[in-house]
């Protein structure tokens, strides 16, 4: 079939709203209310709102991303970075002291970069 049979076949059409007048509703919405007494931030805001906190916190992370990404330390599936940084010691993997002293203080994710994705 050529596309000219198609066309003569099938017609196009355009879709026109059905105009229709409608009288202007009569419903009352209530007022939006504005007022100048500042509100506090949302919750998530006030976290770590210290930048150079939070790019120490960053830079730590990336690290233990590294750590986790790093296959000469073990699997990482199942445990989590401390138990894994503790059972590369056991084996004489030498994983970083740096790695383990993050770890140990507790301010960082304990589960792996891998923990929610397998």
């Amino acid at each position: 079939m050529s596309s000219a049979n198609m066309k003569g076949y099938y017609k196009q059409q355009k879709k026109t709203p059905a105009t229709t007048n409608k009288p202007p509703s009569n419903s009352k919405k209530p007022p939006i209310h504005t007022s100048n007494v500042p509100q506090p931030p949302p919750a998530v805001a006030s976290r770590n709102t210290n930048q150079d906190l939070q790019d120490e916190n960053e830079k730590n992370e990336k690290m233990l991303q590294q750590f986790d990404m790093d296959t000469k330390y073990g699997p990482c599936i199942g445990m989590t970075r401390l138990e894994r940084w503790e059972r590369a010691v056991k084996f004489g993997m030498n994983p970083p002291e740096e790695i383990g002293n993050l770890l140990k203080i507790g301010k960082v994710q304990k589960e792996s970069l891998w923990d929610t994705r397998i």
